[in-house]
């Protein structure tokens, strides 16, 4: 970067013409701080996971303002260590987080019960009820679904409930002082009219009703943030706020902040897949598929979450609880191991030989069998979950081999939800995909192309994922007043972007087909493996 070139972006930053996102992931909190031309100026990290208390999955509230703190005193770092000025303020901020899930609390603001995060699958019943009476598919990780729970479960806490919201919607709260959530991130607490892009208000009253059957007094309908689409006031970092985020009291208040999303949205936004017939694929902890829909579905589907965009578009979801963590710790098991022999123990390093292995791998997978399961899967009907390598004898153990089915693992479910969709005729022009394991260039992407049978693309922002799209998403509220966000994204944003397109390979396609099929031939191991191991 030239002298002249440094010197401005530090006047920028100096001078708050930035906007900061904030993502907090399963397994990071991650910070991006944009210019305004939406590239990436600065980012900072934190690692943390969720804990498995009481049988139920969550982190604690200490985690999570830890975690913020140390994801921006990381970016701050990172400003000073490339442009040489302090981040005393920003032009616009937002805040994103993984979807779903149930956090309550009282009158006073008190977190009444630890949250219940989106993995939690102990909602069988109330997401059951709610979609035979509402005919709309509830699944089990939807904050509606956790507050039926809990009321038909009698628990002590919801005598006390006042206010319940998303992660992103918590933090915001906590932020600005403003009870709102985006409608991408309000989509997977309650069902969403397209037309008026607030809940659905038939169905909230007749969920009201069948709350007060059991709580008379109860109005659950009261009890939901207030939903906004992207670009609209959702109000200011405050005084408080400021200093909760940067205890140093270096960070000034008054930026302008966006509404809050979940993770769903802001990949979407990171992967410009917010208009009819596109979609894009994120790969973490979870994985997921979004496709923006050109009409209402047919039917109700379970494999299927129907969510929207941050402009509040329909957007059919398939969500798989179980993702890219089983991968990840296979790749620290072969770290290990190469710093056993005094080889390369850089993990980065280790995940890009893994990959490439993959590539060399038989495209069956040669006769093995991986499952990812470390939680339950709803679209497979397991409510718990027990990571699996299975193979037979006649099995081609080779790390290619070993490496191409965790690889396929991660695809697995995915692509059982798919197939639902290809059944209604939903038609897709593109699917972008985002996540980490996408940095090594042209394998996770290659296989996922045979796996959905579709082409994927991936962009140069695709490892930086949510944190990203959320910064776009405050740099559109500071910015593109007057443009509708498709049309932001494809002007401003995307216009230049560096895309790279995989295509199906026969071959692969042909080879995943076989192995997929197996594989659902084999969930009657992972069932029995649920049951025998506990």
């Amino acid at each position: 970067m030239s002298e002249q070139g440094s010197s401005s972006i530090a006047g920028e930053i100096a001078g708050g013409r930035t906007s900061l996102g904030i993502e907090l992931g399963s397994t990071n909190i991650k910070a991006c701080l944009i210019g305004a031309d939406h590239q990436v100026l600065a980012t900072g990290t934190h690692g943390w996971e969720n804990q498995f208390v009481d049988r139920l999955w969550t982190y604690s509230e200490e985690a999570i303002w830890a975690g913020l703190q140390a994801a921006f005193a990381a970016l701050r770092a990172d400003v000073e260590k490339r442009h040489g000025v302090a981040l005393t303020k920003v032009g616009a901020l937002g805040f994103s987080a993984m979807m779903h899930g149930y956090l309550a609390f009282d009158a006073a603001g008190k977190l009444l019960v630890p949250f219940r995060t989106w993995r939690n699958t102990n909602t069988e019943r109330a997401a059951a009820e709610l979609t035979r009476t509402l005919g709309f598919n509830f699944p089990l990780r939807w904050s509606a679904s956790h507050l039926y729970q809990a009321v038909i479960d009698g628990e002590p806490h919801v005598a006390d409930v006042a206010f319940i919201t998303t992660l992103s919607g918590f933090v915001h709260w906590r932020l600005t002082g403003k009870k709102v959530i985006g409608v991408g991130d309000a989509s997977g607490m309650f069902p969403i009219d397209a037309a008026t892009h607030d809940y659905d208000a038939p169905m909230l009253k007749r969920f009201g009703e069948m709350v007060a059957a059991h709580k008379p007094g109860l109005d659950a309908p009261a009890l939901f943030p207030r939903v906004l689409v992207a670009g609209e006031d959702a109000g200011s970092l405050t005084a408080d706020g400021a200093k909760l985020l940067d205890p140093t009291g270096r960070l000034q208040a008054g930026a302008p902040v966006c509404p809050p999303e979940g993770d769903a949205g802001t990949g979407m936004v990171a992967t410009n897949a917010v208009a009819p017939r596109t979609g894009n694929i994120s790969a973490g902890t979870s994985i997921f598929a979004m496709v923006v829909l050109e009409k209402p579905l047919t039917t109700v589907h379970e494999e299927l979450d129907i969510v929207t965009t941050p402009g509040g578009d329909l957007v059919a979801m398939v969500h798989c609880n179980n993702g890219a963590s089983e991968l990840g710790t296979w790749a620290g098991v072969f770290t290990e191991f190469a710093k056993a022999i005094g080889g390369k123990s850089d993990a980065n390093a280790v995940f890009g030989a893994l990959f490439s292995a993959a590539l060399e791998g038989e495209a069956d997978g040669g006769g093995l069998l991986a499952y990812n399961y470390l939680a339950g899967e709803p679209i497979t009907g397991l409510t718990e979950g027990r990571p699996l390598v299975v193979r037979t004898p006649g099995s081609r153990l080779t790390l290619a081999n070993f490496m191409r089915t965790q690889l396929y693992a991660a695809f697995g479910t995915l692509s059982l939800g798919m197939n639902v969709l290809h059944g209604e005729g939903v038609k897709l022009d593109s699917m972008f995909a985002h996540g980490g394991m996408f940095k090594t260039a042209g394998v996770a992407q290659r296989l996922l192309a045979a796996a959905i049978g579709a082409p994927v693309t991936v962009g140069d922002t695709a490892s930086e994922g949510g944190a990203w799209g959320i910064a776009v998403l405050a740099e559109y509220l500071r910015s593109g007043k007057g443009k509708g966000l498709g049309d932001y994204l494809n002007e401003r944003v995307f216009a230049a972007a560096r895309l790279d397109v995989a295509k199906p390979d026969p071959v692969d396609v042909k080879g995943y087909g076989a192995w997929l099929k197996q594989y659902e031939a084999g969930l009657a191991i992972q069932r029995a493996a649920t049951e025998a191991i506990s």
